[in-house]
C-alpha cells in the first residue's frame, strides 16, 4: 500500500494516492463533476468536518478543566488536572469526577494519546515545549483579569474544541446573567480582600471586578493597589474597612497564614470578618464567577447595605 502523497511504479509517472477505498471505482466510472456529489452523499464531507474537531482532549490546568467540562462534546475530554477533583478548588468537581486526572507532566500526558492539550500560560514551559516537540498541539489560556475576559475565554475554548455554537450560547447566557446582577447601591461598603502573606486584589483584577459588581468599594484602591499586591497588616488596620474577606484556609499550617489570626486584626471594631468567601467560584474566568457575585451581594445586604 502506498502511504506517501504520490504512488510510484516502475517506468510510470506518479499518480495521486487514493484517500477512500471506493475512489478507484469512482474515478473510472463517474464523470468528474459527479464525483463531488457522490462523495457528499457517502458522508465523506461530513466526516472530514467532524475530523477537524479534536477527539481526545487533555486539560492540564484547573481553569481550562472547568471550561472544557462545560463545553466539550460527550467523550471529547478524556482527562483533567488533579485539581479538578478538589472540591475546594474546582467549581465543576461533580462533572470532573467522571474523568481520570493527570499530573500535568509531559510524559503522562503523551501516554494519553491526545490530539489536543489545553494549558494555561503559567503551565511549565518545559512541558508545553516537550508536548509540541512531540507533535501534540497545545492551546494556552491566559488567566482572566476581569469579568470582561470571561466571554473571551469561553470563545477561545469553543474554537479549540470545535464547539463555537455552544460557546456562543454560553456567552449570551453569561452576559444576560451578569447584566441582571449589575448593582449600583447608594451605600457601597468598603471591603478588603485579604489572602495569605497579606496579598490583596485591586480594582483591575477579576476579584476586584466581582466586588465592584456586587456593590462594594475596594479598600485596596485607597492603598494604591490596582491589580495584585501586598497590603501590610498595619495598613489594613488603618484603612478600617467595613468588611474583611479572607482567603480560604486549606488543611495544614504555615507562617504565611499567621496574618489571619493576628490579635490586632480581630480587635478591629465595626469591621465584619467574612472568612473563606473567596472560594472556588472566584478562581477562574468561567461563568461560575456569577455565583461569587451573588454571594457578595447577599453579604452586603446582610451587613446593612441597600439592595
Amino acid at each position: 500500500m502506498c502511504v506517501s502523497k504520490t504512488c510510484w511504479t516502475k517506468n510510470t509517472r506518479p499518480r495521486p494516492a487514493l484517500a477512500h477505498p471506493i475512489a478507484p471505482f469512482i474515478l473510472v466510472s463517474v464523470p468528474r463533476f459527479r464525483i463531488i456529489l457522490l462523495l457528499a452523499a457517502l458522508g465523506i464531507t461530513g466526516a472530514a468536518a467532524q475530523a477537524d474537531a479534536p477527539q481526545r482532549v487533555v486539560s492540564v490546568n484547573l481553569c481550562t478543566d472547568q471550561l472544557a467540562l462545560d463545553l466539550a462534546a460527550p467523550g471529547q475530554l478524556v482527562s483533567v488536572s488533579r485539581l479538578a477533583h478538589d472540591p475546594k478548588s474546582s467549581a465543576r468537581v461533580e462533572k470532573a469526577l467522571a474523568l481520570p486526572t493527570n499530573g500535568s507532566g509531559a510524559e503522562e500526558v503523551f501516554l494519553l494519546n491526545p490530539d489536543l492539550v489545553l494549558a494555561g500560560t503559567f503551565t511549565d514551559p518545559a512541558t508545553v515545549s516537550m508536548l509540541r516537540d512531540l507533535g501534540i498541539p497545545v492551546v494556552l489560556f491566559a488567566p482572566a483579569q476581569s469579568l470582561s475576559d470571561v466571554p473571551d475565554r469561553i470563545a477561545q475554548m469553543g474554537r479549540a474544541l470545535g464547539r463555537e455554537a455552544e460557546a456562543d450560547r454560553m456567552i449570551a447566557a453569561f452576559k444576560a446573567d451578569l447584566s441582571a446582577l449589575q448593582d449600583a447601591p447608594a451605600d457601597r461598603p468598603r471591603a478588603a480582600l485579604y489572602y495569605v502573606n497579606s496579598y490583596t486584589s485591586g480594582d483591575k483584577s477579576l476579584a476586584g471586578d466581582i466586588l465592584n459588581v456586587a456593590g462594594f468599594e475596594n479598600a485596596a484602591t485607597q492603598a494604591g493597589i490596582s491589580t495584585i499586591g501586598t497590603l501590610p497588616l498595619e495598613q489594613l488596620i488603618l484603612l478600617a474597612p467595613d468588611i474583611i474577606i479572607q482567603g480560604r484556609d486549606y488543611p495544614g499550617q504555615s507562617r504565611s497564614e499567621d496574618n489571619f489570626n493576628h490579635p490586632a486584626l480581630h480587635a478591629l471594631t465595626g469591621t465584619v470578618m467574612a472568612g473563606e468567601l473567596t472560594d472556588r467560584d472566584w478562581i477562574c474566568g468561567t461563568p461560575q464567577v456569577l455565583n461569587a457575585i451573588r454571594a457578595m451581594r447577599d453579604l452586603r445586604i446582610r451587613i446593612g447595605g441597600t439592595q
